[in-house]
C-alpha cells in the first residue's frame, strides 16, 4: 500500500510530464517496424507505386489511431494462427474472445480504407 501512494504522490509530482508522455505514447504506441511491415504488405498486394506507398502508410496511421498497438497485436497473431492450421489451433478458428479480436481490427481496417482508399 505504501508503495502505491508513494507512486502516485510521484505522478502527482510532475503532472505536465507524466501527461506529455501518455499523450505521445498514445498518438505513437505502434513500433516502426510493424508500421512498416504492414505498408510493405499492404503496398504488395495494392501495387508498388509511390501512390500506394502515401495511401497504405496512411492506412497504417488510420488503424494506429483507432486500435492501440496491444490490440492490433493480439489480433495479427490470432489472424497467424488461423493460417497455421490444425487441431490445437481450432481455438483461434471459433472462440468469442478471438472474433472479436479481429473483428476489432476488421472494423479499423475498413475505416482506414474509407479514408486513404
Amino acid at each position: 500500500m505504501r508503495r502505491v501512494f508513494c507512486a502516485i504522490v510521484g505522478l502527482l509530482a510532475l503532472p505536465g510530464a507524466a501527461v506529455a508522455q501518455s499523450v505521445a505514447e498514445q498518438l505513437n504506441d505502434y513500433p516502426t517496424a510493424a508500421r512498416a511491415d504492414y505498408v510493405f504488405a499492404c503496398m504488395v498486394t495494392n501495387g508498388q507505386t509511390r501512390e500506394m506507398l502515401d495511401r497504405c502508410a496512411c492506412s497504417i496511421d488510420e488503424i494506429a489511431s483507432i486500435l492501440p498497438y496491444e490490440k492490433y497485436l493480439e489480433a495479427e497473431t490470432v489472424l497467424s494462427m488461423r493460417r497455421v492450421g490444425g487441431e490445437r489451433m481450432s481455438f483461434f478458428q471459433s472462440a468469442a474472445m478471438a472474433e472479436n479480436m479481429v473483428a476489432d481490427l476488421r472494423r479499423a481496417q475498413a475505416e482506414a480504407e474509407i479514408i486513404c482508399f
